[in-house]
């Protein structure tokens, strides 16, 4: 019996990649795990893939008809190593592509963008998820989280900007559903929570889940580019810091019921998130 064709998912160890592998397997397809230590996952075909190493690319992609792609970290200019690779996995049979992208950022705009604009020309299945900023975003080893440890502050420069924070459980769930519904979207999913919050507001949920002072403080544009530089390349602290002055002025205050109309239940909560995976006490 012919062994059934895989997909391939991306960063299969990171915020959305294992959640998405963990979705597929649950629903009984065969995925491909690609990271860049090739790290075994269960019930998953553990692969190496690196977007700046061709070699492994062909690996990856053998045996696979569609695939869940999450551009390198860090990257300004992921189209560089993206598009290379897409064209590659065309000619290998692929033809179902859905891309993480950003609500912040529309096809053609900078950085993943013009993943965006080139997909549709690319694959005739395919989709592009545009999350809000992640509720991920303050758990674990995340910036948020690891000032809300260190210094019992929440540092950006979104003003009383409101955000749509979605949890990464919905984006997985999504992401599912556009890999394997008998329709694929063929366009792009602006993804939210259920509602819109600011950061200070952020920080009391986080407060009061937790039992520990947090606090929302406001830094300049300068001063939050400089604080991101300090960890990755200017460029793309830049890029990160527009964003900030961006929800300042509304670009994120918006819902979205895409993930109540694919998945059909509605996204979860931020205090629900926090609840789950935000540690209480000190």
């Amino acid at each position: 019996m012919k062994t059934p064709a895989a997909t391939l998912v991306i960063g299969a160890t990171g915020t959305t990649g294992r959640r998405v592998t963990a979705g597929l397997i649950a629903e009984g397809h065969r995925v491909r795990a690609a990271g860049r230590n090739a790290t075994p996952v269960a019930g998953a075909e553990a692969v190496r893939f690196d977007w700046n190493d061709p070699a492994t690319w062909d690996e990856a992609l053998d045996g696979v008809d569609r695939a869940y792609l999450v551009p390198p970290i860090g990257s300004s200019d992921p189209a560089a190593v993206m598009l290379p690779f897409l064209r590659r996995a065309r000619a290998a049979g692929v033809r179902r592509a859905v891309l993480l992208s950003s609500s912040a950022i529309p096809a053609g705009g900078p950085a993943v963008g013009q993943v965006h604009q080139a997909l549709p020309g690319l694959f005739e299945q395919w989709a592009v998820l545009r999350p809000s900023w992640f509720m991920q975003n303050f758990a674990d080893a995340a910036p948020h989280a690891r000032s809300i440890r260190d210094e019992g502050a929440i540092m950006s420069a979104s003003g009383e900007g409101r955000v749509g924070f979605i949890d990464a459980e919905d984006i997985a769930a999504v992401a599912v559903r556009a890999l394997t519904d008998d329709q694929a979207p063929n366009t792009d999913l602006i993804l939210t929570g259920p509602q819109t919050l600011s950061y200070a507001e952020v920080a009391a949920t986080i407060a009061e889940v937790t039992g520990r002072p947090v606090v929302h403080r406001q830094l300049t544009f300068e001063q939050l580019r400089d604080r991101w530089a300090a960890e990755i390349p200017l460029e793309f602290a830049t890029m990160l810091a527009w964003m900030d002055r961006a929800i300042a002025e509304g670009a994120e205050d918006r819902t979205s019921d895409t993930v109540q109309r694919l998945t059909g239940r509605p996204p979860g909560t931020f205090r629900a998130f926090a609840e789950r995976e935000v540690p209480r006490g000190r």
